[in-house]
Protein backbone atom coordinates (compact mmCIF):
# COMPACT_ATOMS: atom_id res chain seq x y z
CA UNK A 1 0.00 0.00 0.00
CA UNK A 2 1.43 3.39 -1.02
CA UNK A 3 2.36 5.85 1.70
CA UNK A 4 1.79 8.76 -0.68
CA UNK A 5 -0.92 9.73 -3.09
CA UNK A 6 -0.53 8.91 -6.79
CA UNK A 7 0.83 12.34 -7.64
CA UNK A 8 3.54 12.17 -4.98
CA UNK A 9 4.41 8.61 -5.96
CA UNK A 10 4.83 9.69 -9.56
CA UNK A 11 6.98 12.68 -8.58
CA UNK A 12 9.14 10.55 -6.29
CA UNK A 13 9.64 7.98 -9.06
CA UNK A 14 10.49 10.70 -11.56
CA UNK A 15 13.15 12.22 -9.33
CA UNK A 16 14.48 8.76 -8.50
CA UNK A 17 14.79 7.84 -12.16
CA UNK A 18 16.50 11.15 -12.96
CA UNK A 19 18.94 10.64 -10.10
CA UNK A 20 19.78 7.09 -11.21
CA UNK A 21 20.17 8.14 -14.84
CA UNK A 22 21.91 11.50 -14.60
CA UNK A 23 23.44 11.91 -11.13
CA UNK A 24 24.65 8.49 -9.99
CA UNK A 25 26.97 7.91 -13.01
CA UNK A 26 28.93 11.09 -12.19
CA UNK A 27 28.70 11.00 -8.38
CA UNK A 28 32.15 9.44 -8.00
CA UNK A 29 33.67 12.03 -10.34
CA UNK A 30 32.02 14.85 -8.36
CA UNK A 31 33.59 13.51 -5.19
CA UNK A 32 37.04 12.96 -6.68
CA UNK A 33 37.24 16.29 -8.51
CA UNK A 34 35.36 18.27 -5.85
CA UNK A 35 33.38 19.83 -8.66
CA UNK A 36 29.81 19.54 -9.96
CA UNK A 37 29.46 19.65 -13.77
CA UNK A 38 27.67 22.78 -14.96
CA UNK A 39 25.56 20.80 -17.43
CA UNK A 40 24.24 18.66 -14.59
CA UNK A 41 23.16 21.76 -12.66
CA UNK A 42 21.39 22.96 -15.79
CA UNK A 43 19.63 19.61 -16.10
CA UNK A 44 18.55 19.77 -12.47
CA UNK A 45 17.13 23.23 -13.08
CA UNK A 46 15.24 21.99 -16.12
CA UNK A 47 13.91 19.09 -14.07
CA UNK A 48 12.57 21.61 -11.54
CA UNK A 49 14.67 20.36 -8.64
CA UNK A 50 16.03 23.80 -7.76
CA UNK A 51 12.55 25.30 -7.40
CA UNK A 52 10.37 22.49 -6.10
CA UNK A 53 8.57 24.71 -3.57
CA UNK A 54 8.50 27.83 -5.77
CA UNK A 55 5.03 28.74 -7.15
CA UNK A 56 4.45 28.07 -10.83
CA UNK A 57 3.94 31.78 -11.49
CA UNK A 58 7.61 32.26 -10.61
CA UNK A 59 8.83 29.34 -12.71
CA UNK A 60 8.86 26.65 -10.04
CA UNK A 61 7.03 23.36 -9.68
CA UNK A 62 4.62 24.78 -7.11
CA UNK A 63 4.83 21.68 -4.94
CA UNK A 64 4.48 21.35 -1.18
CA UNK A 65 7.18 20.80 1.44
CA UNK A 66 6.54 17.05 1.48
CA UNK A 67 7.45 16.75 -2.21
CA UNK A 68 10.69 18.60 -1.56
CA UNK A 69 11.58 16.20 1.26
CA UNK A 70 10.84 13.25 -1.04
CA UNK A 71 13.02 14.69 -3.78
CA UNK A 72 15.94 15.37 -1.43
CA UNK A 73 15.90 11.74 -0.30
CA UNK A 74 15.96 10.48 -3.89
CA UNK A 75 18.80 12.79 -4.92
CA UNK A 76 20.81 11.94 -1.78
CA UNK A 77 20.66 8.25 -2.62
CA UNK A 78 22.78 9.11 -5.66
CA UNK A 79 24.72 12.14 -4.40
CA UNK A 80 24.35 13.72 -0.94
CA UNK A 81 26.32 16.71 -2.26
CA UNK A 82 23.66 17.54 -4.81
CA UNK A 83 20.92 16.85 -2.26
CA UNK A 84 22.55 19.46 -0.03
CA UNK A 85 22.43 21.99 -2.87
CA UNK A 86 18.75 21.21 -3.45
CA UNK A 87 18.10 21.67 0.28
CA UNK A 88 19.87 25.03 0.50
CA UNK A 89 18.28 26.41 -2.66
CA UNK A 90 14.73 25.33 -1.83
CA UNK A 91 14.44 25.39 1.95
CA UNK A 92 16.99 27.99 3.03
CA UNK A 93 16.71 30.43 0.13
CA UNK A 94 13.47 30.19 -1.86
CA UNK A 95 11.11 29.30 0.98
CA UNK A 96 12.19 32.23 3.23
CA UNK A 97 11.79 34.64 0.31
CA UNK A 98 8.32 33.22 -0.33
CA UNK A 99 7.34 33.47 3.34
CA UNK A 100 9.05 36.68 4.49
CA UNK A 101 9.90 38.58 1.30
CA UNK A 102 8.03 41.25 -0.60
CA UNK A 103 6.25 40.65 -3.88
CA UNK A 104 9.01 42.56 -5.66
CA UNK A 105 11.71 40.35 -4.10
CA UNK A 106 9.84 37.24 -5.19
CA UNK A 107 9.47 38.49 -8.76
CA UNK A 108 13.12 39.45 -8.92
CA UNK A 109 14.76 36.39 -7.40
CA UNK A 110 12.51 33.34 -7.41
CA UNK A 111 12.45 32.74 -11.19
CA UNK A 112 16.26 32.82 -11.35
CA UNK A 113 16.62 30.50 -8.37
CA UNK A 114 13.94 28.09 -9.57
CA UNK A 115 15.50 27.75 -13.01
CA UNK A 116 18.91 26.93 -11.57
CA UNK A 117 20.46 29.96 -13.26
CA UNK A 118 21.16 31.26 -9.75
CA UNK A 119 22.09 29.32 -6.64
CA UNK A 120 21.31 30.58 -3.18
CA UNK A 121 23.39 30.45 -0.01
CA UNK A 122 22.57 30.92 3.68
CA UNK A 123 25.23 33.08 5.34
CA UNK A 124 24.62 32.81 9.07
CA UNK A 125 27.75 31.17 10.51
CA UNK A 126 30.76 33.26 11.52
CA UNK A 127 34.22 32.33 12.81
CA UNK A 128 33.04 33.14 16.34
CA UNK A 129 29.33 32.34 15.97
CA UNK A 130 28.36 28.84 14.91
CA UNK A 131 26.21 26.99 17.42
CA UNK A 132 25.68 30.32 19.18
CA UNK A 133 24.28 32.12 16.17
CA UNK A 134 22.96 34.93 18.35
CA UNK A 135 26.58 35.95 18.98
CA UNK A 136 27.15 37.05 15.39
CA UNK A 137 29.04 40.31 15.05
CA UNK A 138 28.58 41.25 11.38
CA UNK A 139 27.09 44.73 11.42
CA UNK A 140 24.65 46.49 9.11
CA UNK A 141 24.47 50.28 9.46
CA UNK A 142 21.74 52.30 7.75
CA UNK A 143 23.08 55.02 5.48
CA UNK A 144 20.38 56.73 3.45
CA UNK A 145 18.70 54.17 1.20
CA UNK A 146 21.37 51.55 1.85
CA UNK A 147 22.81 49.40 4.61
CA UNK A 148 26.59 49.09 4.95
CA UNK A 149 27.68 45.59 5.96
CA UNK A 150 30.95 44.88 7.79
CA UNK A 151 32.05 41.49 9.07
CA UNK A 152 33.03 37.93 8.23
CA UNK A 153 31.17 34.70 7.47
CA UNK A 154 32.48 31.12 7.50
CA UNK A 155 31.60 27.63 6.18
CA UNK A 156 28.94 28.85 3.74
CA UNK A 157 27.58 26.15 1.40
CA UNK A 158 27.31 27.03 -2.32
CA UNK A 159 29.21 30.26 -1.74
CA UNK A 160 31.71 29.54 -4.48
CA UNK A 161 28.98 29.47 -7.11
CA UNK A 162 26.17 31.39 -5.41
CA UNK A 163 24.47 34.37 -7.04
CA UNK A 164 22.32 35.30 -4.06
CA UNK A 165 23.29 35.11 -0.40
CA UNK A 166 20.96 35.59 2.55
CA UNK A 167 23.34 37.41 4.90
CA UNK A 168 22.52 37.86 8.58
CA UNK A 169 23.87 40.98 10.27
CA UNK A 170 23.32 43.02 13.41
CA UNK A 171 21.33 46.23 12.88
CA UNK A 172 21.19 47.10 16.60
CA UNK A 173 22.56 45.93 19.94
CA UNK A 174 19.21 44.55 21.12
CA UNK A 175 20.34 40.92 21.33
CA UNK A 176 18.49 38.55 19.02
CA UNK A 177 16.04 41.35 18.19
CA UNK A 178 18.89 43.31 16.67
CA UNK A 179 19.61 40.77 13.90
CA UNK A 180 18.31 41.29 10.36
CA UNK A 181 18.53 39.35 7.09
CA UNK A 182 19.65 40.82 3.76
CA UNK A 183 19.47 39.51 0.20
CA UNK A 184 22.89 40.18 -1.31
CA UNK A 185 23.46 39.72 -5.03
CA UNK A 186 26.83 38.27 -6.02
CA UNK A 187 29.43 39.12 -7.04
CA UNK A 188 29.47 42.54 -5.43
CA UNK A 189 31.87 45.26 -4.40
CA UNK A 190 32.92 45.14 -0.78
CA UNK A 191 32.98 41.35 -0.52
CA UNK A 192 36.26 39.45 -0.42
CA UNK A 193 35.93 35.70 -0.94
CA UNK A 194 38.05 33.23 1.00
CA UNK A 195 39.63 30.12 -0.48
CA UNK A 196 37.43 27.05 -1.08
CA UNK A 197 37.62 24.69 1.88
CA UNK A 198 38.92 21.16 1.36
CA UNK A 199 36.24 19.04 3.02
CA UNK A 200 36.17 15.34 3.85
CA UNK A 201 32.70 14.81 2.41
CA UNK A 202 29.91 16.64 0.59
CA UNK A 203 32.47 17.51 -2.01
CA UNK A 204 31.52 19.72 -4.94
CA UNK A 205 29.28 22.02 -2.88
CA UNK A 206 32.04 24.65 -2.59
CA UNK A 207 32.24 25.64 1.05
CA UNK A 208 33.95 28.94 1.79
CA UNK A 209 33.87 32.05 3.89
CA UNK A 210 33.98 35.73 2.96
CA UNK A 211 34.71 39.17 4.41
CA UNK A 212 32.58 42.27 3.98
CA UNK A 213 34.14 45.70 4.07
CA UNK A 214 31.83 48.56 3.20
CA UNK A 215 29.44 46.23 1.36
CA UNK A 216 26.48 48.35 0.29
CA UNK A 217 23.04 46.70 0.16
CA UNK A 218 19.85 48.55 -0.84
CA UNK A 219 17.37 48.89 2.02
CA UNK A 220 14.76 47.26 -0.22
CA UNK A 221 16.82 44.06 -0.02
CA UNK A 222 16.18 43.51 3.66
CA UNK A 223 14.32 40.21 4.00
CA UNK A 224 11.42 40.52 6.39
CA UNK A 225 11.37 43.24 9.03
CA UNK A 226 14.44 44.89 10.47
CA UNK A 227 15.25 43.03 13.65
CA UNK A 228 13.38 39.95 12.48
CA UNK A 229 16.42 38.12 11.14
CA UNK A 230 16.97 35.78 14.07
CA UNK A 231 13.39 34.53 13.97
CA UNK A 232 13.73 34.10 10.22
CA UNK A 233 16.96 32.13 10.69
CA UNK A 234 15.36 29.75 13.23
CA UNK A 235 12.31 29.31 11.01
CA UNK A 236 14.55 28.48 8.06
CA UNK A 237 16.74 26.10 10.06
CA UNK A 238 13.68 24.13 11.18
CA UNK A 239 12.89 23.43 7.54
CA UNK A 240 16.51 22.90 6.63
CA UNK A 241 16.76 20.23 9.35
CA UNK A 242 14.01 18.26 7.64
CA UNK A 243 16.09 18.51 4.47
CA UNK A 244 19.12 17.15 6.32
CA UNK A 245 17.01 14.29 7.68
CA UNK A 246 15.93 13.46 4.13
CA UNK A 247 19.56 13.55 2.99
CA UNK A 248 20.40 11.05 5.74
CA UNK A 249 17.57 8.73 4.74
CA UNK A 250 18.89 8.72 1.17
CA UNK A 251 22.37 7.89 2.46
CA UNK A 252 21.06 5.05 4.62
CA UNK A 253 19.03 3.65 1.71
CA UNK A 254 22.06 3.61 -0.57
CA UNK A 255 24.17 1.86 2.06
CA UNK A 256 21.50 -0.74 2.78
CA UNK A 257 20.99 -1.46 -0.93
CA UNK A 258 24.70 -1.93 -1.54
CA UNK A 259 25.13 -4.07 1.58
CA UNK A 260 22.28 -6.38 0.56
CA UNK A 261 23.60 -6.75 -2.97
CA UNK A 262 27.09 -7.54 -1.71
CA UNK A 263 25.83 -9.99 0.94
CA UNK A 264 23.88 -11.96 -1.68
CA UNK A 265 26.82 -12.11 -4.07
CA UNK A 266 29.76 -12.60 -1.73
CA UNK A 267 30.45 -16.24 -0.76
CA UNK A 268 32.39 -17.57 2.21
CA UNK A 269 32.55 -21.14 3.47
CA UNK A 270 30.70 -22.27 0.36
CA UNK A 271 27.62 -20.09 0.61
CA UNK A 272 26.54 -16.42 0.37
CA UNK A 273 27.26 -14.41 3.48
CA UNK A 274 23.59 -13.37 3.44
CA UNK A 275 22.90 -16.87 4.81
CA UNK A 276 24.75 -16.08 8.03
CA UNK A 277 22.68 -14.81 10.92
CA UNK A 278 25.29 -12.23 11.92
CA UNK A 279 24.93 -10.55 8.53
CA UNK A 280 21.16 -10.95 8.48
CA UNK A 281 20.79 -9.24 11.85
CA UNK A 282 22.93 -6.30 10.75
CA UNK A 283 20.81 -5.86 7.63
CA UNK A 284 17.62 -6.16 9.68
CA UNK A 285 18.76 -3.45 12.10
CA UNK A 286 19.73 -1.18 9.21
CA UNK A 287 16.28 -1.58 7.64
CA UNK A 288 14.40 -1.02 10.92
CA UNK A 289 16.40 2.11 11.74
CA UNK A 290 15.98 3.48 8.21
CA UNK A 291 12.21 3.13 8.40
CA UNK A 292 12.14 4.68 11.88
CA UNK A 293 14.02 7.73 10.60
CA UNK A 294 11.75 8.00 7.57
CA UNK A 295 8.58 7.77 9.67
CA UNK A 296 9.79 10.44 12.10
CA UNK A 297 10.85 12.72 9.25
CA UNK A 298 7.49 12.36 7.58
CA UNK A 299 5.60 12.91 10.81
CA UNK A 300 7.60 16.09 11.38
CA UNK A 301 7.02 17.23 7.80
CA UNK A 302 3.27 16.69 7.98
CA UNK A 303 3.04 18.47 11.34
CA UNK A 304 4.95 21.41 9.90
CA UNK A 305 2.70 21.54 6.84
CA UNK A 306 -0.30 21.46 9.17
CA UNK A 307 1.03 24.39 11.18
CA UNK A 308 1.12 22.50 14.47
CA UNK A 309 4.80 21.64 14.80
CA UNK A 310 7.45 22.93 17.19
CA UNK A 311 11.20 23.10 16.71
CA UNK A 312 11.39 19.76 18.52
CA UNK A 313 9.89 17.95 15.52
CA UNK A 314 12.63 18.70 12.96
CA UNK A 315 15.23 18.48 15.74
CA UNK A 316 14.18 14.90 16.52
CA UNK A 317 14.12 13.98 12.84
CA UNK A 318 17.59 15.35 12.18
CA UNK A 319 19.05 13.89 15.37
CA UNK A 320 17.81 10.37 14.66
CA UNK A 321 18.36 10.37 10.90
CA UNK A 322 21.94 11.68 11.06
CA UNK A 323 22.98 9.07 13.61
CA UNK A 324 21.29 6.32 11.60
CA UNK A 325 23.00 7.43 8.38
CA UNK A 326 26.40 7.15 10.03
CA UNK A 327 25.57 3.75 11.51
CA UNK A 328 24.20 2.49 8.19
CA UNK A 329 27.34 3.53 6.32
CA UNK A 330 29.53 1.96 8.99
CA UNK A 331 27.54 -1.30 9.00
CA UNK A 332 27.56 -1.47 5.21
CA UNK A 333 31.31 -0.98 5.23
CA UNK A 334 31.63 -3.81 7.77
CA UNK A 335 29.47 -6.17 5.69
CA UNK A 336 31.40 -5.36 2.51
CA UNK A 337 34.75 -5.78 4.22
CA UNK A 338 37.78 -4.41 2.40
CA UNK A 339 35.73 -3.53 -0.66
CA UNK A 340 33.67 -1.10 1.38
CA UNK A 341 36.81 0.75 2.43
CA UNK A 342 38.08 1.35 -1.09
CA UNK A 343 38.02 4.76 -2.73
CA UNK A 344 35.39 4.76 -5.44
CA UNK A 345 33.02 2.55 -3.47
CA UNK A 346 29.69 4.28 -2.91
CA UNK A 347 29.57 3.15 0.72
CA UNK A 348 32.96 4.74 1.46
CA UNK A 349 31.80 8.01 -0.10
CA UNK A 350 28.46 7.87 1.72
CA UNK A 351 30.25 7.36 5.03
CA UNK A 352 32.30 10.53 4.54
CA UNK A 353 29.21 12.45 3.46
CA UNK A 354 27.20 11.22 6.45
CA UNK A 355 29.68 12.48 9.04
CA UNK A 356 28.89 16.16 8.54
CA UNK A 357 25.13 15.66 8.92
CA UNK A 358 25.59 15.53 12.71
CA UNK A 359 27.16 19.00 12.52
CA UNK A 360 25.51 21.35 10.04
CA UNK A 361 22.07 22.89 10.67
CA UNK A 362 22.92 22.50 14.35
CA UNK A 363 24.96 19.72 15.94
CA UNK A 364 23.33 16.65 17.47
CA UNK A 365 23.81 18.17 20.90
CA UNK A 366 21.99 21.31 19.79
CA UNK A 367 19.06 19.13 18.71
CA UNK A 368 19.13 17.50 22.15
CA UNK A 369 19.14 20.94 23.77
CA UNK A 370 16.04 21.90 21.76
CA UNK A 371 14.28 18.69 22.80
CA UNK A 372 15.32 18.98 26.44
CA UNK A 373 14.14 22.60 26.58
CA UNK A 374 10.66 21.58 25.43
CA UNK A 375 10.55 18.56 27.73
CA UNK A 376 11.48 20.54 30.85
CA UNK A 377 9.56 23.72 30.08
CA UNK A 378 7.50 24.80 33.12
CA UNK A 379 3.80 23.98 32.83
Amino acid sequence: MSRFDADQDAFKDRVGEFSEREILPVAREIDERDMIPEDLLIQMGEEGLMGIVVPEEFGGLGRELSSCILAIEEVARASPSLALMVTVNNLLTCLPIMSFGTREQGERYLPRLASGDWLGSFALTEPGAGTDAAALTTSATREGDDYILEGEKAFITNMGRSSLATVFARTSDQGTRGISAFLVELPTMGMEMGDPLETTGMRGTVQMGFRMRGLRVPAENILGAEGGGFRLALWSLDRGRLGVAAQCIGIARACLDDAIEHAKRREQFGRPISDFQAIQFRLADMKAELEAARCLTWRSTLRMMGGNSTSSDPAMAKLLASEIAIRASREAMYIMGGRGYLKGCRVERMHRDALITEVYEGTSDVQRMILARDLTRPD
